[in-house]
This record gives structure tokens, C-alpha cells and sequence, in this order.
């Protein structure tokens, strides 16, 4: 009895006081939005094509040129290609890290942020090229997810400075340090300007198709914010679409009336209960990760009004779904999905509203 008294003790001391890399702040999640509405459970997602299975695990982005060629980004740092007619993809480059947001330039060059290394540029020989790995003195920790301005400008995100790739985003998260950033590139100069920091686990990036704003994704706050670029507003930010049903990732636009949203999974209540108890946030980082707080297998894809109204509500719930998924891109009348852990990328029929 006195062993196993013990051992409880210094079970709980050791959880209560050894140290750990985050420092959790407070904050007030708000209740999350019942899944009826707006938000009902549905199958649409069921229908989802698996292709490139065997390829490479992770295909966290996707990206597809206006000939149909598709480019995957996978954990091991390969991107593939998948060109049509083809009957097996082809290795386009190796980034030497973990390629996630993934775009091409008006020139034919993917632009890729590379979670270790930073911004890159490849050619379109496969050639890999690091255009940024810092901003105002301070390394990229998380570099994400991207868009490009019609002038050439990159706007981008990096997700945590503090966490990067091989700490996960859940430490960020339980954290709720704010220490994502949004930023733009500029390729006359090179030089890279802070725009908005602060944010929680700044994810996916998406311009309007007028140029005039952009969103980005904050994960760890359940909502979407919108930059204005131009305008009286020009420099500014609000909430776009706030309280969202679940985890916020990839956000794509399709270039004239919809914006697409990638949920990670539906919110998690025991998270959510312990947004205003970081030293509980600190325990829970401490126990083994299989009594942390897990993922659901849930498939989950919104459609945006310009205006931040729901448009497409997409899912699959169940072992079975192709989930999480983390980003949406839509092209040639399909919905092309990336997964941080599927063996394989979504393609879909594009869906009616």
C-alpha cells in the first residue's frame, strides 16, 4: 500500500510540475455550433476518388495547373507530379523538408511553403530555390500556406515561429500563444513585411478574387479572418467567419464566387472546456498522447459566400472518411483534396450547393 501511495504521488507531482515547453495562456472558446443547420452531418464526402495511393504518405496540399497537371506535397519532402496521360506520377523535386502550402506562378514555378526551410521557388526543371526564411529578424518556425497576388506578390503564412513541424500543431495550439504571422513577399525587392502577428496557428491564405483582401485561416481560434489590401480599409482586418463547427485549415479560393474552407475535424468539448485553465493544458501535455485530446475521423469541407455565408456543407463522418482533411482546391469542375496523413489526395465532382 505504501508502494503503490507512492507511486500515485509522484505520478501527480511529476504532472503537475515537471517542465514542458509551452506556456499555456488563457482564452474563452466559445461554444461550439451544434452540427444541424447550416452544419448538418451529411455523406456528401463519401463519394471522394483516392488517387496516387502508394505514392507517399501526407499529401497535405494539392495544387493543379491549368493543363491538369497536379502537384502533391508529401511528408518525406518529394513533390510529385501527375500528368495526364501518364500512367504513373513522376518525383518533380525533393525540398529537403516538409512541403505543405503549395502554388504556381503566372510563370509556371511552384511557389511551396516548406514547413523547415521557409519559402521556396522551384523552376520548372525541378531546380529548388529558398526565397525567404526569416522576416524582421525573426526565423520562420512553420512556414504553411500561400497565395499570389496577380503583381507577383506572395502572401503567406507561418503558422508558429515557437513550434515547427516536428512539434506538431497541437503544441501551438494548446499553447494559444499567438504566435503566427501573415506576411507577403515581394519579388522586385526580395524583402518580406510583417502584416498581421499574433495569430493562432496562422493557417490557410486565400485571396478575394478582386484582389482587394484576403483570408487567413487562424486553427487555433476556430475562425477566418480578412486582410484588406486596398481601400479605405487597406491595412485593417476582421472576422470573416467566426465560431466555426470545426478546426480551421486550408482555405482556397476559386476565383469568382466561392471560397473553400478544409475543417481538420469537428472541435473537440474537452479542449474547448479547458481553454481557461492553461495549468490544466499543462497537464494534459504531460500525460501519454493517447489520454490527450484526439482528432475524430471526420471529413469536413464548407463552401464561403464572398461574404462569409455557407454556401456547401461537405462531410463524412466515420474510420472510413477521408479524413482530416487539410486543404480543398477546386479546378476543372472537381474538388481536389489534401490529407496531413491519408496515402492518397480526394478528388471529387464538384458538388451542388
Amino acid at each position: 500500500m505504501k508502494v503503490l501511495l507512492a507511486v500515485i504521488i509522484a505520478t501527480l507531482v511529476w504532472l503537475t510540475t515537471s517542465p514542458v515547453p509551452i506556456e499555456p495562456v488563457a482564452w474563452d472558446a466559445p461554444p461550439a455550433p451544434p452540427l444541424e443547420g447550416p452544419y448538418a452531418v451529411n455523406d456528401r464526402l463519401a463519394a471522394v476518388r483516392r488517387v496516387g495511393r502508394g505514392v507517399g504518405m501526407g499529401p497535405e496540399d494539392v495544387e493543379v495547373a491549368r493543363d491538369g497537371t497536379v502537384y502533391v506535397g508529401y511528408e518525406d519532402g518529394r513533390i510529385a507530379r501527375f500528368v495526364p496521360g501518364l500512367g504513373s506520377p513522376e518525383v518533380f523535386a525533393r525540398t529537403g523538408g516538409r512541403p505543405l502550402g503549395l502554388e504556381l506562378d503566372s510563370s509556371g514555378r511552384l511557389v511551396v511553403c516548406d514547413g523547415h526551410r521557409g519559402l521556396l521557388r522551384i523552376a520548372t526543371d525541378g531546380t529548388v530555390e529558398v526565397l525567404a526564411a526569416a522576416a524582421e529578424g525573426l526565423p520562420f518556425g512553420f512556414t504553411n500556406d500561400l497565395d499570389i497576388g496577380a503583381d507577383g506578390t506572395i502572401y503567406f503564412t507561418d503558422a508558429s515561429w515557437k513550434f515547427g513541424p516536428e512539434m506538431k500543431a497541437r503544441d501551438d495550439v494548446l499553447e494559444h500563444g499567438g504566435n503566427g504571422r501573415l506576411m507577403k513577399y515581394d519579388p522586385a525587392t526580395g524583402g518580406v513585411t510583417v502584416l498581421l502577428d499574433g495569430l493562432q496557428f496562422a493557417n490557410g491564405v486565400a485571396l478575394a478574387p478582386d484582389g482587394n483582401s484576403l483570408l487567413v485561416a487562424q486553427t487555433g481560434s476556430y475562425n477566418v479572418l480578412r486582410y484588406w489590401l486596398a481601400g479605405e480599409r487597406a491595412g485593417t482586418h476582421e472576422i470573416f467567419i467566426d465560431n466555426l463547427p470545426g478546426i480551421p485549415d486550408g482555405i482556397s479560393s476559386n476565383g469568382r464566387d466561392t471560397y473553400w474552407l478544409a475543417l481538420f475535424t469537428v472541435r473537440n468539448p474537452m479542449l474547448d472546456a479547458m481553454s481557461g485553465l492553461p495549468w490544466l493544458r499543462k497537464v494534459v501535455y504531460r500525460m501519454p498522447q493517447f489520454l490527450q485530446p484526439q482528432p475524430a475521423p471526420h471529413a469536413f469541407v464548407l463552401g464561403l459566400s464572398l461574404d462569409g455565408e455557407v454556401t456547401h456543407n461537405l462531410q463524412h463522418d466515420g474510420s472510413g472518411s477521408f479524413a482530416p482533411v487539410t486543404s480543398v482546391t477546386e479546378a476543372g469542375g472537381r474538388l481536389y483534396l489534401g490529407s496531413l496523413t491519408q496515402d492518397a489526395f480526394g478528388v471529387l465532382k464538384l458538388p451542388r450547393p
